[in-house]
Parts: structure tokens; sequence; C-alpha cells
């Protein structure tokens, strides 16, 4: 029955993760049909610096890694490596979050808001809406963790939402890879 219950599980939530592909997928087509709608004001080209977005990058594809990291010893019931790797995983998480509101804050700061362009709605919307699924990330392994810290195991359970926040934390990797290509590089060129 446990098995069951597992394959459930993950066809589940790979069922969810479709449907985030459908939102984020409506996001890029929106953002492309809007892009070039700046109402006279800033473009990608002056707004976006691209040694910034590739740092952003570097490091939520870091996280990625040490997310994959996290779930080896997992197998294992090595609990004090799982927290490690994945305390490291959060804490580039929260780096790559923090980098993402400095932009926003600094596109505010000088005029640039969302309500400014058609193209910074775009923008704001699907840069914002990736940074919110970044956050909810966070809290979720904040959440996994700590029964996994307080009982000192791995569980079946455990486990299980590991694995699950693991897909959901590489998922939001792709999508970010896709936001670098399609927003930030072809938006400087």
């Amino acid at each position: 029955m446990s098995h069951d219950t597992t394959a459930n599980t993950f066809f589940g939530f790979w069922t969810y993760l479709m449907t985030d592909c459908i939102l984020f997928g409506t996001l890029f087509a929106t953002y492309l049909v809007l892009h070039n709608g700046t109402y006279g004001g800033a473009t990608s080209n002056q707004l976006f610096s691209l040694p910034f977005a590739l740092a952003e990058t570097l490091v939520l594809l870091t996280s990625s890694f040490t997310s994959g990291l996290a779930m080896l010893p997992s197998q294992l019931k090595s609990v004090k490596k799982v927290v490690f790797w994945f305390v490291i995983t959060f804490l580039l998480g929260a780096a790559f979050l923090t980098m993402e509101l400095m932009e926003f804050t600094r596109f505010v700061h000088e005029g640039h808001s969302w309500e400014a362009s058609a193209f910074l709605s775009g923008f704001f919307t699907l840069v914002g809406t990736h940074g919110l699924h970044i956050t909810m990330g966070l809290i979720w392994m904040i959440v996994l963790l700590v029964p996994v810290i307080r009982h000192k195991t791995i569980t079946p359970v455990s486990y299980k939402r590991l694995y699950c926040l693991r897909l959901f934390w590489h998922f939001l990797d792709v999508v970010w890879i896709f936001i670098f290509t399609i927003v930030y590089l072809m938006g400087v060129v």
C-alpha cells in the first residue's frame, strides 16, 4: 500500500508541476507580447545588468546542485548531511531572492515600476511570480526540515516530502534558465 501512496503522491506532484508549467508558459507568452511596449520609457537593454543576472543564475543553479546533494544522504538516513545541504540550499535560495528584490528595488527607485509600461508590467509579473515561488520553496524547506531535525530521523514520509521539494526546486531552476535566456539575454541584445 505504501508504494501506491508514494506513486500517487509523485504523480500528483508532477501534475502540479505541469500546471505551474502552464502558468509560467502563459506569463512568458504575455511577456513576449509586451516586451516592446515601453511607452517611450526605459527598455530592457537600458535596465538590465547582464553580469548581475548571470550572478543570480549561478547562485540559483548552485542551489539546485546542493538540493540534489541533500537527497543523496537521505537514502542512507544521514540526517546531519541532509540538513547541512538543505541549509546551504536555503541560504543560496535566500541570496538569490535578495538579489532579485535588490533589482526590483533599484528599478522602482529609478521610476521604473510595474506601472510604467506594459514591458515592465510583464517583467515584474513574470520574474515576481518566480520570486514568489522561490519564497514558497524556502518556507516549505523550513517546514520540512523542522521535523527532520526535531526527530533526528528521515522517515519514508519525510523522504517523500523532501523528494517533492527537490523536484520543485529543480523546476524553479529550469524556469529561471528560461527567464535568464528570454528576458535578460534577449533583452540586452
